[in-house]
């Protein structure tokens, strides 16, 4: 009993190891493969497969508790009743936060592209930060908080902060003014459609 208790302890570590070094990696800004984790983790590339199949499957349980949910994000704004300053401050959270990792975010986003069956492996956080933002209001009719919505999850993702430095030359807190700037204005424009109501969506 005591040598399967050690095996199982010892497996925990080796485990615990290789998700510390793919957080450190994401943090760090730097390219995340699984050969990099499995070196800063001090373990073989082939133990590291042992226990994540796929690199996926290894950003997912290293990132699932760097990002504080969606009520702890928006708290600054918590009192505000204006829609289009949440959602901006929401913005602005999430892009700051893909920078922080943005290694272990632009992994994720390559190889769930290219294997679109695992497309749902990414975590997604920004429409449950989109939701949040916009829970208190009712907004002119429930289609138009939906295509805001919709917007919305292409202004403030990440695929839309790396085209503005990437492609188009921006530097990262140019291009996150950029996609604040397009939240808060889609936000502004689907409000001034009808009123806001307050207190529940």
């Amino acid at each position: 009993m005591e040598t399967a208790t050690g095996r199982a302890n010892q497996k925990a570590r080796t485990r615990r190891a290789i998700v510390d070094a793919c957080r450190d990696l994401a943090r760090s800004g730097a390219e995340v493969t699984m050969p990099q984790v499995a070196k800063a983790a001090l373990v073989s590339e082939a133990t590291a497969y042992r226990y994540f199949p796929d690199l996926v499957s290894l950003l997912q349980e290293a990132l699932e508790a760097v990002w504080p949910g969606p009520d702890e994000v928006l708290a600054p704004v918590a009192a505000s009743t204006d829609p289009a300053e949440r959602v901006a401050f929401a913005t602005e959270r999430l892009l700051r936060h893909v920078l922080a990792h943005q290694g272990a975010v632009r992994a994720m986003i390559s190889h769930t592209i290219a294997a679109p069956a695992r497309a749902g492996a990414r975590p997604g956080l920004r429409f449950p930060l989109i939701e949040h933002a916009l829970a208190p209001f009712g907004g002119p009719s429930p289609e138009a908080m939906t295509r805001l919505k919709r917007s919305l999850a292409l202004a403030c993702g990440a695929e839309a902060l790396f085209v503005l430095t990437d492609l188009y030359g921006l530097s990262p807190d140019d291009a996150i003014g950029v996609a604040v700037d397009t939240a808060r204005t889609l936000t502004e424009a689907a409000f001034a459609r009808g009123p806001v109501s307050g207190g529940g969506s």
